[in-house]
C-alpha cells in the first residue's frame, strides 16, 4: 500500500452539508438582498411638508376620501432626498389616525425640480421643491430695499429647472418701484404690484389656480404676509425688518405647501423660508443666458465659444448695447448677465 492509499471507501464523502457551520446573523435579522419589493399595493400622496424625518403627505387628493398622512421614509430611500412637492408612494397604516405611521417606499418621476447651493463655489446642491410650474419672487419697494442681483439668481434657478417666472413687488406705497422693474423689461415677466393696504388679491390668485407656485424671496419682503392673505388658514410667521440693518428676520424656518381653493378652481402655494443669498453652484453656465431672454436673442449672432464677457472679441450681445438696441436698460441687463457669468468663470473646479 502506497503512502497516499487509505483503508476508506472513496466513495463515501468525508464532509457532507451537515457538518457545515453556518455563523449566525450578529443582528437578528435575515440576510440583505439586492432584490426588492414591487409594493404592489402601495398608494401615491403629495408630500405637503417635512419635519425632522417625518412627512406630512396628502393621500386621495381632490375626492371626498381626501386626508393628510405622517410618514416616515424607507432605508432604501436614505441617499435620496424627499422633498416638498414629491409625488411618494406609501405602504403601511395610511388612515392617518393619532400615532399611525405610514412608509416612503417610492419616489414618482419628477417634471421639475428647484435647487439652489449655499453659494457658488459649493458644489452641494440643496433641493428647494419638486414639481413646480412656477416662480412667484417676491421682493418689497423698500423696507429692505430690493435687490436686483438676487432677483437674477431666482431668474436663473427658474430658467434652468423649466419653471415660469413671476415678480411681484410690494410696499411700493413706500416707494416707486418703477426704476427696479426697469431693470427687467425686454424679458416678459408678468409682474404685480402690492400696497400695504391694497394687496391684489383677485389678480394673484387668478394666476395661481391650476398651478403649483413656488414662493421665494428676501427676508422681509412681506412674502409670508403674502401667503397668509392668499390662504387664511395658512398661519404663516411674520416679522418685522431691523430698521437698523434694514434686513428681515427670517419667520418661516421650513417649506410647506398650501392649498389655493377659490370657486375658479385649485392649485398650491409653496412657501419657502426667506433666504439672503441664493447660490447657483448647480447650474449649468451654458443655462445662464436662458434667464436673460432679450440677450439670448442677440446672443445667436456671437462667434462659437464666445463667453459674453465684457473683453469677448466679436460678442454681438455687446456690441448691441453698445449700439443703443437695447435702449436704456440694456447696459443694466448686460452688467447683470456679465456679473453672473464672471462669477462662474472664477470658479474653482472640483
Amino acid at each position: 500500500m502506497s503512502w497516499w492509499e487509505t483503508d476508506e471507501d472513496d466513495d463515501e464523502p468525508e464532509f457532507d452539508e451537515a457538518d457545515i457551520r453556518v455563523r449566525p446573523n450578529p443582528k437578528g435579522n435575515r440576510p440583505r438582498t439586492k432584490t426588492r419589493p414591487a409594493y404592489k399595493q402601495a398608494i401615491t400622496a403629495r408630500v405637503l411638508g417635512v419635519d425632522r424625518g417625518r412627512y406630512t403627505v396628502l393621500v386621495d387628493e381632490n375626492l371626498d376620501s381626501e386626508h393628510e398622512v405622517t410618514a416616515a421614509r424607507a432605508r432604501e430611500l436614505r441617499k435620496q432626498p424627499v422633498v416638498n412637492g414629491d409625488r411618494v408612494d406609501i405602504v403601511g397604516d395610511s388612515t392617518g389616525d393619532d400615532g399611525t405611521l405610514a412608509r416612503i417606499v417610492r419616489i414618482q418621476p419628477r417634471t421639475t425640480l428647484l435647487r439652489r447651493s449655499a453659494d457658488d463655489t459649493d458644489a452641494i446642491e440643496r433641493v428647494v421643491v419638486a414639481n413646480a410650474d412656477q416662480m412667484l419672487i417676491v421682493v418689497a419697494a423698500a423696507n429692505p430695499e430690493p435687490r436686483v442681483r438676487l432677483v437674477d439668481r431666482y431668474l436663473v434657478a427658474a430658467y434652468d429647472a423649466g419653471i415660469r417666472p413671476m415678480l411681484v413687488v410690494t410696499k411700493t406705497d413706500l416707494a416707486d418701484p418703477s426704476e427696479f422693474l426697469a431693470n427687467f423689461a425686454g424679458l416678459g415677466l408678468t409682474v404685480f404690484t402690492s400696497r400695504s393696504d391694497d394687496i391684489p388679491l383677485d389678480i394673484i390668485t387668478e394666476q395661481l389656480v391650476g398651478h403649483e407656485t413656488v414662493f421665494v424671496g428676501h427676508s422681509g419682503v412681506g412674502k409670508s404676509t403674502l401667503v397668509n392673505a392668499l390662504v387664511p388658514d395658512a398661519n404663516r410667521a411674520t416679522g418685522v425688518v431691523n430698521t437698523v440693518t434694514g434686513r428681515g428676520r427670517h419667520t418661516s424656518s421650513s417649506t410647506v405647501s398650501l392649498r389655493i381653493d377659490v370657486p375658479a378652481g385649485r392649485g398650491w402655494a409653496i412657501d419657502t423660508p426667506g433666504v439672503r443669498s441664493f447660490g447657483l453652484g448647480h447650474v449649468d453656465t451654458a443655462n445662464i443666458l436662458k434667464s436673460f431672454t432679450d440677450l439670448d436673442a442677440i446672443a445667436q449672432r456671437c462667434p462659437r465659444g464666445c463667453t459674453h464677457l465684457p473683453d469677448a472679441p466679436d460678442c454681438a450681445i455687446n456690441e448691441a448695447v453698445a449700439a443703443g438696441e437695447l435702449g436704456e436698460t440694456g447696459v443694466a441687463r448686460l452688467d447683470s448677465l456679465q456679473r453672473l457669468l464672471t462669477t462662474f468663470s472664477e470658479r474653482p473646479t472640483f
